[in-house]
């Protein structure tokens, strides 16, 4: 037997994973150079699949094209749930290696697919015979969708517009994939080195786990300071060296601008290419093409719900901007307040209004206690139970494995928790699948298998992991998006769990967050991690009323990475090879603008959510959701926040559903009319001025298409 032959039978990727609990991935098995053999694989057979579909002698219909087309792929499907979500969470030289070496490769099957002539042909055939009105409404949406991707991904191109689709496409694959590794490796560069005279204000938690990463560095007696997300929002919030804060924005906000890692260029080129695509598809420009395969539809359904938003909460930020200038230089600043000094005046005056400091807050909320609670949330609202399975291998020390089961003891899936940053990871949080929920061929369910990321507080030598309410309702967040994904109940892959629309999927993570503004809800799990004191009813009291301080200032801080996102994809002309990436924003967002422009200083070469994630021309679905989670938690408000009847509804009409049924129906089905805004200004005690309140929210969301 050949070298190649051995390790080819050797590879993990090369049949399905039956050698671990409930078929996880065997992560104690996987080497890199497995993934783009792997891969390579997976796209030979994935082809052969297609062919066998288009050379089928018997006439196209429902099964043996549309439904043949959804089993296709599972090979491939195999190493890339596994390669992806850990390119962003193990991340390494050979990772970025790989995933330059895949990109193209994958952008060319996929193209390959979409502009099969032969294939296409069998699609429409289908489509064209079928009454989606008589079909189970699954069995439609499946239809539907297919139909849709196909055409919107260059299906209906000829000649050699269908080359020109797949240049386009391998190269903004290529771009989007350079953006990401920029943002990742230049983040990891950056090592501030303090002394003990440069803490003031700092909370203990920050200077343990600075002195900490010292130490591991071998410079004893110093601070390490990074610019991941922790580090950088407890510096930026308590540190009271106005000159360091200052250093610390001026190099969090100028990452990616110059030099090996500068994203400029590849914005432009982005935001280009996904313009020349639109225009190839039919579409004046790429917010057009993208939305209107979401409950928006079109950029101005967005920009409405944008500048309305922006008109009701302008004049409270306004005043209390005004406020907290005065409270400012009352406590020591010259001149005007400045993005450095925003956080840290703006805590000052909350723990003064409500006698309320986070940090102090971190002992009640010990990491094992907060698993609890959050778990625990899905215990009392849908009868799930989690076990953590140390048997299940794991990639990373760091991650617990746990099994989930339903009210009955039923095996529902398994959820992987990584909490703590590390210089592999990438900063925030998110939530991802190693396998989604579907029903196979034969009737047998796959159990889904998720995990949810984030960048936590580590624990030091002296404290375990305390978190702060904001970390707390940062994995209520991530966590509604794992329920999403484990209590999908759906026959098809593509239609599964949080594969809905884009300004849909943040319901459920975003309703998730409600309850950390519930004294029923904390009340629960808080308590002292040293004496086991539950979080005194007066603590709770200030987490509730102090929700609202800074609503304004947060909602315009939102609404102006909408606005920047839907300039970047809203251009009908291309951009200038030398077009000034600085100036472009600043326009973008100046009707929300709230401080001076700083000159080196820009959120777009960072902003991997629309230029390396999925957000492109949907940031605002964080706005669009918003309104829809404040809406639906108002029926829990109501009827009880744990009441099982509106939790049956809202697992049965949201969770569960997937994109089986438009979103838009699904909500109308939990809610029984369509949502207000009503309840979201309500909850940041915003008082709109009159006569511009509507009747209900800026959503359009028609169910005939």
């Amino acid at each position: 037997m050949s070298i190649a032959i051995a390790m080819n039978a050797q590879n993990p990727f090369f049949q399905p994973f039956s050698g671990t609990p409930h078929g996880t991935v065997p992560f104690d098995k996987i080497e890199i150079p497995h993934y783009e053999e792997a891969v390579d694989r997976g796209i030979k057979l994935g082809l052969a699949e297609i062919d066998a579909i288009v050379n089928n002698p018997e006439a196209p219909t429902f099964e043996n094209t549309i439904v043949a087309l959804e089993r296709t792929g599972s090979d491939l499907d195999r190493v890339l749930n596994v390669f992806y979500p850990l390119s962003e969470a193990m991340s390494s030289p050979e990772m970025i290696q790989v995933s330059d070496n895949i990109t193209p490769k994958l952008s060319n099957y996929a193209t390959s697919i979409s502009l099969n002539e032969g294939l296409w042909e069998r699609i429409k055939a289908v489509y064209d015979a079928s009454d989606l009105k008589a079909m189970d409404p699954e069995d439609a949406m499946l239809l539907q969708t297919t139909y849709d991707s196909f055409a919107r991904s260059g299906a209906l191109l000829k000649g050699t517009d269908r080359d020109k689709y797949r240049d386009l496409s391998v190269r903004l694959s290529e771009l989007t994939n350079k953006f990401g590794q920029n943002v990742l490796l230049e983040l990891n560069t950056y090592e501030i080195y303090l002394t003990k005279d440069d803490l003031d204000g700092l909370p203990e938690s920050s200077v343990e786990a600075a002195a900490l990463a010292a130490r591991e560095k071998g410079r004893d007696g110093e601070y390490l300071f990074t610019l991941s997300q922790p580090t950088y929002i407890a510096f930026l919030k308590y540190s009271k060296r106005r000159d360091l804060r200052e250093k610390m924005y001026r190099l969090y906000s100028g990452r990616n601008r110059q030099g090996q890692y500068d994203n400029n260029p590849v914005i432009r080129e982005i935001a280009n290419t996904r313009l020349a695509l639109a225009n190839l598809l039919g579409y004046k420009s790429y917010a057009d093409y993208t939305l209107e395969r979401t409950m928006a539809e079109k950029p101005d359904n967005v920009m409405n719900l944008l500048n309305q938003l922006r008109d009701a909460y302008r004049p409270t930020q306004l005043a209390d901007f005004e406020e907290l200038t005065e409270f400012a230089h009352k406590n020591g600043l010259e001149g005007k307040i400045e993005p450095w000094d925003y956080s840290y005046y703006s805590n000052l005056l909350r723990q003064e209004r409500y006698d309320f400091d986070e940090e102090n807050l971190r002992p009640y909320f010990e990491l094992n206690n907060v698993i609890d609670g959050v778990f625990g949330l899905a215990t009392k609202l849908y009868g799930l139970t989690f076990e953590e399975n140390k048997d299940i291998p794991v990639y990373h020390p760091d991650v617990q494995a746990f099994e989930v089961k339903d009210a009955n003891g039923d095996f529902v899936g398994v959820i992987y928790t990584d909490f703590f940053p590390r210089d592999s990871k990438r900063p925030g949080a998110w939530m991802t699948d190693f396998k989604s929920e579907w029903k196979n061929a034969d009737g047998s369910i796959s159990h889904p298998h998720v995990s949810i990321v984030m960048n936590f507080t580590k624990p030091t030598e002296s404290k375990p992991s305390l978190l702060t309410p904001y970390e707390v309702q940062t994995f209520l967040h991530e966590f509604g998006h794992s329920l999403h994904g484990l209590l999908a109940s759906t026959r098809y892959k593509s239609l599964s769990g949080t594969s809905v629309y884009r300004d849909f999927v943040e319901l459920p993570s975003q309703f998730n967050e409600n309850y950390m503004r519930r004294k029923e809800f904390l009340d629960g799990f808080a308590r002292h991690y040293q004496t086991g004191e539950t979080i005194p009813a007066a603590e709770v009291d200030k987490i509730i009323a102090s929700s609202r301080f800074g609503a304004a200032y947060a909602c315009l801080r939102q609404l102006n990475f909408g606005y920047v996102d839907m300039a970047w994809h809203s251009i009908e002309q291309p951009l200038a090879d030398d077009a000034d990436v600085d100036a472009f924003e600043l326009t973008a967002g100046s009707s929300v603008a709230m401080f001076d422009p700083v000159a080196g200083a820009s959120m777009s070469p960072q902003f991997s959510h629309i230029f390396a994630g999925g957000y492109a021309a949907g940031y605002y679905s964080y706005k669009w959701a918003e309104v829809l989670d404040a809406d639906a938690f108002s029926v829990f408000a109501k009827n009880g926040i744990f009441d099982q009847e509106s939790a049956r509804k809202f697992r049965e009409n949201v969770l569960s559903k997937g994109g089986t049924v438009h979103p838009a129906e699904l909500y109308r089905r939990f809610r029984g009319q369509d949502p207000s805004i009503d309840a979201l200004l309500e909850r940041d005690g915003i008082t709109r001025p009159e006569p511009e309140k509507p009747a209900t929210a800026p959503l359009h969301t028609p169910l005939d298409r």
